[in-house]
C-alpha cells in the first residue's frame, strides 16, 4: 500500500508516509505532522542554560547588506518646534473665521496642535505634611470662608452679580417695566418651546447633523436667534458647520434684507431666502451650498443638515421648498412640528427637520407674542399687546396696510 522508499508510519507523528494516500483516507500528510512538530520545538541552550538559538528561528541568517541609494543620504521630513509653533498659530487665526474648513482633519496631530492648558498640579505635601493631616499630630482645621465679615461677603456678591450680568448681556430684572418689576406667576403659554423634550429633539438634531441651518425671520433675525446654540457648536461641536439661513425676506424691503446680509455674514455664512413651492428665492444658493459641504465631507456615505431655529421662522417650508414638494406639515401657527423627521434630497445629502425651540432669555410677554412663539387665538386679551406694536411700526406703514386715517 505504501511506497517502499516512504515505509508505514508506525504512529501519528511519523514523518515517513505518503501524501496521496494520508489524504485519500483522511490522515494527516507528511507537511501536517512537521508542522505540528514546530509547535513542540523549544530554544537551544548550552550547560549554562543561555540560549544558544531561539525556537521557530531559521537557519538562514538574511544579508544584512543596505542597498546603496542616494536617497538614505538626503534631506528627511522632520518638524521642529519653531515650525510647530508657527502651524499653531496659522491654524488658530484660520479657525477663528466661520468660512474656514480644515480637510482631512485625521490625518493632522490635533493633539499636538491644540494647546490644552492643564490646571497646574497643587503640592499638597508641600503645604501640609502628611503627618500633620493624619496620625496623632493631626490637627482640627478652621474653615476656609470666603469671607471674613458680612460686609466682605456682600461685596463679592455684588461682584458675582455683575459677572453674572456682563456674561449673560443684560441684567436679569430687565424683564418687566420700566421699574424692573414684572409678574411673579406668568402662563404657561409664554414658555413653549422650553420644555425638556423640545429641548431633547433639538440635541438629537445637533449629534446627528454635519451641518446646522439656524433659520432665521428677516422681521427680527436678531430676536429670533439663539446665541446659546451658537455657544454650544463653538464648545462641544467644533467639526460642525453654521449657516444662518434668513427667511421671509419677502416681508421686508431689500435694502433691510441687504444690510442683515451684510452685518451677519461678518460672523457665519449667510444666505437670504424665501419660502415657497413655486416661487422661492435663494434656493439654488442654498443647494450650491450644501453641495460643497457633500463635497468637502467626501470621505463619509452622506451627510445631515439640521434646520433649527424659532418656532413659526419656516423651518419645515424651506425644507418644502428644497424638496419641490409638501414632506412636512406647515402652518401659520408655531407649533405644527412636534418631532424631529429625516428627509432625503439627494443620495449623500439628508435633511432633518426640528421642531422650534425658544432660549430662555429676557423677553417680555409682548416681545414672545410679536416674535410668533405664542398662538395669538389662545391669548386672553390680545389689545395690550397692541402698543408696543405702535411703537415699532411707523404710523405711515400702518395707514397704507390698514386704510385708516387715524386712530
Amino acid at each position: 500500500m505504501y511506497p517502499s522508499s516512504l515505509g508505514k508510519p508506525k504512529h501519528s507523528l511519523d514523518v515517513n508516509r505518503s501524501g496521496r494516500k494520508a489524504k485519500a483516507n483522511n490522515g494527516r500528510t507528511a507537511s501536517t505532522v512537521r508542522r505540528l512538530k514546530m509547535y513542540n520545538t523549544r530554544p537551544t541552550r548550552d550547560a549554562k542554560g543561555k540560549i544558544l538559538k531561539h525556537d521557530l528561528q531559521s537557519k538562514e541568517l538574511p544579508s544584512t547588506r543596505i542597498m546603496p541609494d542616494r536617497r538614505w543620504f538626503g534631506n528627511t521630513r522632520v518638524v521642529g518646534q519653531k515650525e510647530l509653533e508657527f502651524f499653531r498659530e496659522e491654524l488658530g487665526n484660520r479657525l477663528s473665521s466661520n468660512y474656514n474648513v480644515i480637510l482631512k482633519e485625521r490625518k493632522l496631530p490635533m493633539s499636538l496642535l491644540n494647546d490644552n492648558q492643564k490646571q497646574a498640579r497643587v503640592h499638597l505635601l508641600d503645604t501640609e505634611p502628611f503627618s500633620d493631616a493624619f496620625g496623632p499630630r493631626t490637627k482640627r482645621k478652621r474653615p476656609k470662608l470666603l469671607a471674613s465679615d458680612y460686609e466682605s461677603l456682600v461685596k463679592r456678591a455684588d461682584g458675582s452679580q455683575d459677572a453674572f450680568e456682563e456674561k449673560h448681556g443684560g441684567s436679569t430684572s430687565a424683564e418687566g417695566g420700566e421699574d424692573g418689576f414684572r409678574d411673579l406667576v406668568r402662563h404657561t403659554m409664554f414658555e413653549k418651546g422650553q420644555s425638556k423634550r423640545i429641548w431633547g429633539e433639538l440635541y438629537k438634531v445637533i449629534d446627528s447633523s454635519d451641518v446646522v441651518v439656524q433659520v432665521l425671520d428677516a422681521r427680527d433675525p436678531q430676536g429670533t436667534r439663539c446665541y446659546h446654540l451658537e455657544r454650544h457648536l463653538k464648545e462641544h461641536c467644533k467639526h460642525k458647520h453654521l449657516i444662518l439661513l434668513l427667511n421671509k425676506c419677502e416681508l421686508v424691503p431689500a435694502w433691510a434684507t441687504k444690510g442683515w446680509l451684510r452685518i451677519l455674514s461678518k460672523e457665519y455664512p449667510t444666505l437670504a431666502f424665501h419660502a415657497s413651492i413655486n416661487k422661492s428665492f435663494g434656493k439654488g444658493s442654498l443647494l450650491s451650498v450644501l453641495r460643497q459641504f457633500s463635497r468637502l465631507k467626501s470621505d463619509k456615505q452622506a451627510i445631515s443638515v439640521g434646520f433649527v431655529g424659532y418656532p413659526n421662522v419656516g423651518k419645515s417650508s424651506v425644507i418644502n421648498t428644497l424638496r419641490t414638494k409638501n414632506v412636512c406639515k406647515v402652518a401659520p401657527i408655531p407649533g405644527e412640528t412636534k418631532v424631529w423627521q429625516y428627509i432625503t434630497l439627494t443620495k449623500r445629502i439628508f435633511l432633518i427637520d426640528c421642531p422650534g425651540v425658544v432660549y430662555q432669555s429676557n423677553d417680555t410677554e409682548t416681545d414672545i407674542v410679536l416674535k410668533g412663539v405664542v398662538r395669538v387665538t389662545n391669548l386672553q386679551d390680545a389689545s395690550e399687546h397692541i402698543g408696543e406694536v405702535l411703537k415699532r411700526v411707523k404710523k405711515e406703514h400702518l395707514k397704507r396696510a390698514y386704510k385708516i386715517s387715524d386712530w
